[in-house]
C-alpha cells in the first residue's frame, strides 16, 4: 500500500508541474485545478489498490469466494438501506418526483460502484491466491 501512495505522490507532483505549465497558456481556476489534482491522486491510488488483488488475502477456495460475494452484496445493500433511512430522518421525505429520482439515482450509482469495485478486487485476489496454492 505504501508503494501505491508513493506512486500517487509522484503522479501528483508531475500533474502539478503540468498544471503550472498549462496555467501559462490556459486560465484555470485554482479550486478546479486543486480538485483535478486531488482526484488524480485518489483515483490512481484507489485503482491500483483495487486492481492489485491484495485486499482479500484469505480467499482461495470456491466456497470462501462465494461466501465473500454474498458478504459484499450484504454490505452494499445494508449501506444503501441505512443511507436512505438516515436521509429520510435528517432531510425529510422528498417533496416531489425529481427529488426522489435524484436520491434513488445517487444510491443506485454509489451502490453499483461500491459493489463492482469490491467484486473486482475480490476476483483479482481470488485468482492470485488460487495461483499461489
Amino acid at each position: 500500500m505504501l508503494y501505491f501512495l508513493a506512486e500517487g505522490a509522484i503522479l501528483l507532483f508531475l500533474s502539478l508541474v503540468v498544471m503550472v505549465i498549462c496555467n501559462q497558456f490556459l486560465s484555470i481556476n485554482t479550486g478546479t485545478a486543486l480538485l483535478i489534482l486531488v482526484a488524480i491522486f485518489l483515483f490512481y491510488v484507489s485503482g491500483r489498490y483495487i486492481l492489485s488483488g491484495i485486499e482479500y488475502t484469505n480467499i482461495a477456495t470456491e466456497s470462501s469466494y462465494k461466501k465473500e460475494i454474498k458478504h459484499i452484496l450484504t454490505k452494499t445493500v445494508s449501506f444503501v438501506l441505512m443511507y436512505i433511512v438516515l436521509y429520510l430522518v435528517f432531510s425529510g421525505i422528498p417533496a416531489n418526483k425529481t427529488e426522489w429520482v435524484e436520491i434513488i439515482g445517487l444510491l443506485i450509482s454509489v451502490g453499483l460502484v461500491w459493489f463492482f469495485t469490491s467484486f473486482i478486487s475480490l476476483k483479482r485476489s481470488y485468482n492470485k491466491n488460487k495461483e499461489l496454492l
